[in-house]
């Protein structure tokens, strides 16, 4: 027999975390090594159906709109009787309300391997949601974080360091796929003239941590010294309107294009110069490493993971946040210089597809596993049949709890 796993997933809206734990679920089936089986809180989202073309049987929905309401207790009661039944080894969460259910009602299960995740380095928690997040990692026997800098900032938490095992994320190679002809047709269909340069930032509009206004008070300053420049505001959210009346203020709405959701990130990144982060807080920013995975220089703020994905005058430039100066100049210095840009940018891609590929990430995983069954009582017959590779990551040294948001919004 092999083992039973449960990957738990908030939701299947199309987020970052979401993103990797559909990729991971994926990878997993397809090694053949594994049982699995998804549960979700929310059971809903365009990723939704990339878990249905797996056929790996029912999505277990476990809706939890707060963890205040007396249904949370039920919900807890059928998530035990889903484990018992499904016999599970192993329960793997991806982020904070997934942590809460999924470490929670596994230990009631007697699960034997639980594994919690981290994704953020100042998740801006109430005292209530970090008293309880700390509650579901002393459950885990192991905490996944995707950055090394995650993992220091919860040992300065009092999270014990051999608790935490680091795994970078995976590239998906579809989202590079370049699907539309030349670059002239590629900038048409986003609206941009052809003879433009074109500064990129992908990131949502939902969270002000990242920051958009000092994006586009950089964009006036590069623009002031580099006319031909386009800048490109690839995300959906509530601050697209505050975001439009700045770029109206600073007199450059006519050469910034809010284009919403990208569902061509393949060919925005194809036709993009370079790409920005100018957030003020992150966990492991995976936009960056799409950047570079597109063979572009990048210039970002420096928070969380940012210099474990950038190496500063190599592959891109990290400057202060809140720096519009800095963040221009960077900018500028690589619109001037082509040949730094192609340099840097060559780097970049190297990197980016060594360090942070899904063989990586998925090697990761499955050693992590491998480990935590070798020192449990599970049967060796309901064990992998072989012992993974060496992965590539390294071992680290304000909403309210009671209602969760109703969709994920991470980039």
């Amino acid at each position: 027999m092999t083992p039973s796993i449960l990957q738990v997933i908030d939701s299947f809206h199309q987020g970052g975390t979401e993103r990797q734990a559909v990729q991971l679920t994926r990878m997993l089936h397809e090694t053949g090594r594994y049982t699995v089986h998804v549960a979700c809180l929310t059971n809903e989202g365009i990723l939704k159906h990339d878990v249905e073309r797996l056929g790996l049987g029912p999505i277990h929905a476990f809706p939890t709109v707060s963890f205040y309401h007396p249904s949370i207790g039920r919900q807890i009661a059928r998530f035990v009787r889903v484990l018992r039944q499904l016999k599970i080894d192993l329960v793997h969460t991806h982020d904070f309300y997934t942590n809460i259910l999924g470490m929670a009602g596994a230990t009631l299960a007697g699960v034997p391997v639980r594994i919690a995740s981290r994704r953020e380095t100042d998740p801006g928690r109430t005292a209530a949601q970090r008293w309880v997040e700390r509650r579901a990692f002393d459950a885990a026997h192991r905490i996944v974080v995707n950055a090394d800098a995650i993992g220091a900032d919860l040992v300065a938490r009092g999270v014990p360091a051999a608790k935490i095992r680091t795994v970078y994320n995976g590239l998906d190679p579809a989202r590079f796929r370049v699907t539309t002809g030349t670059r002239r047709d590629r900038l048409a269909a986003f609206g941009i003239p052809a003879n433009r340069r074109v500064v990129t930032i992908l990131a949502n509009l939902w969270l002000v941590l990242k920051d958009h206004p000092t994006f586009l008070r950089a964009a006036a300053i590069v623009r002031a010294a580099a006319p031909d420049t386009a800048f490109v505001v690839a995300g959906e959210g509530t601050l697209l309107e505050p975001l439009r009346q700045l770029a109206t203020d600073l007199g450059i709405a006519d050469h910034v294009y809010f284009i919403g959701r990208c569902q061509n990130v393949a060919d925005l990144l194809s036709v993009t110069d370079v790409g920005v982060l100018s957030s003020v807080s992150e966990g492991f920013p995976n936009v960056l490493v799409e950047y570079m995975a597109a063979g572009l220089p990048v210039v970002t703020t420096d928070v969380g993971g940012a210099r474990e994905a950038v190496s500063d005058g190599r592959t891109g430039f990290v400057v202060p946040p809140r720096d519009a100066e800095a963040m221009a100049a960077r900018i500028l210095r690589l619109l001037h210089d082509a040949d730094e840009r192609r340099t840097m940018g060559a780097r970049a891609q190297q990197m980016a597809w060594e360090k942070f590929s899904c063989a990586a990430q998925l090697a990761g995983v499955e050693q992590l596993y491998e480990q935590l069954f070798d020192a449990t009582p599970l049967s060796r017959g309901n064990r992998p049949s072989a012992r993974p590779a060496h992965p590539q990551g390294s071992a680290a040294g304000t909403e309210d709890i009671a209602r969760r948001p109703a969709a994920s919004r991470a980039s």
